[in-house]
């Protein structure tokens, strides 16, 4: 079963009477298409859910009838549909971080010729709803909608640190049951993330997520209701030395999320 996929046994409506489990599993269902996953059968979508496959039929079934999904009866396989599009399209359009901070992104990802990106929490991971990208040859391509590692990316780092202690605990304690193997080096890096964070403002991640990727990140002061939010700056490792990190390209996307912030009325 795909780790990022919750299954709600079939007495979770018995224990809390607000939960409506079959519209619970539809939307895990969903969840597991993956950039990449141009169709997936029903066989696929039970083995990535756990579910029975007779469970599985009749939720394709249903999200096929209302939009969201499409059926290709030649292959017996299903797609995501325009229904999900317009769900996601109608987020992201309502996002004003996105329209205030993109001419900053911009400036900063050519000045420093890496990619600027936001990100938001969605579980342990952390997905891209914004990110810029610069005229370099080699450059980071990692579009909006992409997931990344909350623990051990610059940008779900920064989100971590910005969070209130309570719920960063929360998180911290499931990262460590998801992978309690690497734990003691994953914790590592986030308890010198926030020593970082609280020094220079923010957090550096030089190849813990991956080898040959170097980023920085600064979390965004949310309101009341607001989902939290992080920024990032990160490119090759060969272009981002630790020390350009933390002279020159961390201060200026803390300069960056500071514009941000004060033109969406949070300074």
């Amino acid at each position: 079963m795909d780790d990022d996929i919750q299954v709600f046994a079939d007495d979770e409506e018995s224990k809390d009477r607000q939960f409506v489990n079959a519209l619970a599993r539809g939307l895990e269902l969903l969840r597991c298409f993956r950039p990449g996953d141009t169709e997936l059968s029903n066989a696929e979508l039970a083995r990535r859910t756990g579910l029975p496959k007779p469970t599985i039929s009749r939720l394709t079934h249903t999200l096929t009838k209302l939009g969201y999904l499409g059926f290709s009866e030649s292959r017996g396989t299903y797609r995501l549909a325009a229904g999900v599009l317009a769900l996601g399209y109608a987020l992201l359009s309502n996002l004003d971080v996105r329209k205030v901070a993109r001419p900053y992104m911009e400036e900063l990802s050519e000045y420093a010729q890496v990619s600027v990106s936001i990100g938001a929490r969605d579980r342990l991971s952390i997905v891209y709803i914004e990110s810029c990208r610069s005229s370099a040859n080699v450059t980071l391509r990692l579009d909006v909608g992409s997931r990344i590692p909350l623990a051990t990316s610059a940008v779900g780092r920064a989100l971590l640190c910005g969070l209130p202690q309570g719920e960063r605990d929360y998180l911290m304690d499931h990262i460590r049951l998801r992978d309690e193997e690497n734990w003691p080096r994953v914790k590592a890096g986030i308890e010198q993330a926030l020593r970082d964070y609280h020094e220079r403002g923010f957090v550096v991640s030089a190849g813990d997520w991956q080898k040959d990727v170097h980023a920085v990140g600064v979390p965004m002061t949310g309101v009341d209701g607001e989902r939290a939010m992080a920024f990032n700056c990160g490119g090759p490792a060969f272009l981002l030395s630790r020390e350009r990190l933390i002279g020159e390209v961390g201060p200026r996307l803390v300069e960056l999320v500071h514009k941000v912030e004060a033109d969406l009325g949070r300074a």
